[in-house]
């Protein structure tokens, strides 16, 4: 039996262990970075796959394996290479310059920028330029059991994308039914979507729909509301529209979220020191509750559940077995391979 289960959660950890394995689809020795649960304000994506530049990569890492947020990649992006007051060198961020200096000090204890004082004046030096790292961003919603109600819900989020273009592709990923024609063919979706078959047990995809390469570089049209009514007594749509620079600093954000948190990330939202929590095998590891003998989702295990049964302190204390019980050993195997995909961490 697949520990994956039904849920759309054990679907998502399998669609994400696929990715790292096997993307690009195409013949390419760029690396990958894949991050479940990102996106913006408005939009959530449930996997994220960024394709990255190989030496970009590698001297993104000069800046640690913590993400830089909106105020600390002005500072670097822009941080010249000899000293200069910071006024002078950055450009204006649009919010109060104590804010900048704020990300300035932050930068300096991350030893990531160079500061020193002329008199009341911070001058900075940047350490090293701020790669382009990233080539591409492709976005996969994950949906097991595509049927047509889950298609209608899915349809208005999937034409959001692709009027948007924040992302170079959009895909849905659905799981294998063996069928001749995969059903989520007849769905009512956008063209522009590609779609994935996943065989949870093999773990293995096969394409059933290419998606069309959206115009990232553009400027983007976010729609805020839909038409409702029909005929003459409809309401108007109504839209805006994104400045490519604008669509360019979240692409980053989202890339700079998706380096530091990666997709194995769930032992950090659920609770490894329980007693019943553990790791299993499946083609990747996977949590998994002894007392309900499922794979949970980070809603069920909590603190608050009723199977909760934290480790005896004497798991935790005297080293056992090596800084800490068993949660902790497991903890720290999850990020080791979090680490893995980040090259020179």
């Amino acid at each position: 039996m697949s520990l994956h289960g039904e849920s759309e959660f054990g679907f998502e950890l399998a669609c994400c262990r696929w990715a790292e394995r096997r993307w690009p689809l195409e013949e390419s020795d760029c690396p990958v970075v894949v991050a479940r649960q990102l996106g913006t304000k408005r939009r959530r994506w449930d996997t994220i796959v960024l394709e990255c530049d190989r030496d970009g990569l590698r001297r993104r890492a000069l800046f640690g394996p913590e993400r830089l947020n909106g105020d600390l990649l002005h500072v670097v992006r822009h941080a010249p290479a000899e000293w200069g007051y910071y006024r002078d060198v950055l450009p204006h961020p649009g919010y109060p310059w104590r804010y900048v200096r704020e990300s300035i000090h932050e930068a300096a204890d991350r030893g990531i920028l160079e500061t020193r004082r002329d008199g009341n004046r911070i001058e900075i030096r940047r350490k090293w330029p701020y790669p382009d790292w990233i080539e591409r961003v492709v976005a996969i919603e994950n949906k097991p059991d595509l049927d047509a109600s889950a298609a209608r819900t899915l349809g208005p989020q999937l034409e959001y994308d692709v009027a948007m273009g924040l992302a170079d592709e959009v895909w849905v990923a659905t799981r294998q039914t063996g069928d001749r024609v995969e059903p989520a063919l007849f769905e009512d979706l956008p063209v522009e979507a590609g779609i994935l078959s996943l065989d949870l047990d093999e773990l293995e995809a096969e394409v059933a729909w290419h998606p069309r390469t959206l115009s990232v570089e553009d400027r983007g049209t976010r729609i805020l509301e839909r038409p409702t009514g029909n005929g003459r007594v409809a309401s108007a749509a109504r839209f805006e529209y994104v400045d490519p620079d604008e669509k360019a600093d979240r692409r980053l954000a989202i890339a700079e979220r998706a380096y530091e948190r990666g997709w194995r990330s769930f032992a950090e939202t659920m609770r490894p020191d329980c007693k019943a929590f553990e790791l299993r095998s499946q083609n990747q590891l996977l949590p998994y509750c002894r007392a309900k003998d499922c794979l949970p989702t980070a809603a069920e295990c909590s603190g608050s559940c009723p199977a909760f049964e934290p480790e005896p302190p004497t798991w935790r204390t005297r080293g056992w077995p090596i800084e800490g019980g068993p949660g902790k050993r497991l903890t720290r195997l999850l990020e080791k391979r979090r680490r893995r995909y980040r090259p020179e961490l």
